[in-house]
Order: structure tokens, then C-alpha cells, then sequence
């Protein structure tokens, strides 16, 4: 049975989405502050690259995430939250 979509229950989807990405991004953090050197050695090997190379990505991944996670959930449930 679907739900009437109602700006509660929007906003309570948005909400949670949020919550979950923000966990994902946390973790994901975590691990590559803590094993940098080993995943950058790993995924070099893996994909023909050098390490530093690989970390740049790392990085590039996280910015992109974060604002990914900005526009598509944190903005909206903001915006549901004001209505």
C-alpha cells in the first residue's frame, strides 16, 4: 500500500536520508584516515596508479560526496522543515 506522500512524511524520508549519509560519509572517513597509506597502496596496485594520485582521489571523493549529500538531502529537508 503507498503512503500519502504529506509534507511530514517528506520531510521525516529526507530527514533520515540525511542521517544515513552523513553516518556513510563519517565511516568512510574513518577508514581512509586510518588505513590511507594501506588503501592507497591497494587500490594503486589495483587500478595502475601511484599513490598520491590515489589520495587525491580520496579526496576528491569526500568533497564530492559531502556536497552530493548537501544538495540532494540536507537542502531539501531544510526546506520541508520551513514550510
Amino acid at each position: 500500500m503507498i503512503r500519502d506522500l504529506t509534507v511530514e512524511t517528506l520531510t521525516a524520508f529526507f530527514g533520515w536520508m540525511t542521517v544515513l549519509h552523513i553516518g556513510f560519509l563519517g565511516v568512510t572517513t574513518l577508514i581512509l584516515l586510518g588505513f590511507r597509506d594501506r588503501l592507497a597502496a591497494l587500490h594503486g596496485a589495483l587500478l595502475g596508479m601511484d599513490a598520491t594520485s590515489v589520495k587525491n582521489g580520496y579526496f576528491s571523493y569526500l568533497a564530492t560526496y559531502k556536497i552530493l549529500i548537501f544538495v540532494t538531502a540536507l537542502i531539501p529537508y531544510l526546506a520541508l522543515k520551513l514550510l
